[in-house]
C-alpha cells in the first residue's frame, strides 16, 4: 500500500491509500478519487510535509478531525445511496408492508413524518435516521 498526500482544486488536502501508483492513476482517470470535503475530482498528488524537515504545512488536529468526519459522512451517504432503494415519502408504508410479509424484505431509504415514525415504533419496526446533506442543484445560487 502507498499513502499519498492529495489536494483538490479547492485547496483541501487529504490522504489517500492505494495498492500502487498505477491504482491511483487508474482510479483518478475513472473519477473515483474525490475530495472528502467538497467531492471535487480534480485531485493531484502534493509533496508530503512528513518528509520535509520543519514543514509548517501540517494541519491542526481539529482540521484533520473535520476532514476525517467529512470523509466518513460521505462514505456513509455513498453506501446508503448505492445499497438502499429510495422509496421517498412511502418509507413507512414500505416498511410496514415488509414487516407484515406483503412485500419482500429489502434495504430501503426515504422520509417519514414524526407520526409515521411513532407508528413504526409501535409496530416494533426498527429503523435508523441518518441525516443526509442536501445535494446542491445546478439552479442553486452560489453562497455569498
Amino acid at each position: 500500500m502507498i499513502a499519498y498526500d492529495l489536494q483538490c482544486s479547492n485547496g483541501h488536502r487529504f490522504e489517500g491509500w492505494f495498492e500502487d501508483s498505477e491504482a491511483f492513476e487508474r482510479q483518478k482517470r475513472e473519477g473515483l478519487v474525490s475530495c472528502p470535503v467538497c467531492e471535487d475530482t480534480a485531485v493531484a498528488k502534493v509533496p508530503s510535509t512528513f518528509a520535509i524537515k520543519g514543514a509548517s504545512g501540517n494541519l491542526p488536529s481539529d482540521m484533520r478531525e473535520k476532514i476525517a468526519l467529512a470523509a466518513l459522512g460521505r462514505q456513509i451517504v455513498d453506501f446508503v445511496e448505492k445499497n438502499f432503494d429510495n422509496v421517498g415519502a412511502d418509507f413507512a408504508r414500505e416498511a410496514l408492508k415488509m414487516h407484515y410479509g406483503a412485500s419482500e424484505p429489502r434495504n430501503i431509504r426515504g422520509v417519514s413524518t414524526p407520526q409515521e415514525e411513532e407508528t413504526l415504533k409501535a409496530e416494533g419496526i426498527n429503523f435508523v435516521k441518518v441525516p443526509f446533506p442536501e445535494k446542491k442543484s445546478d439552479d442553486d445560487p452560489e453562497p455569498a
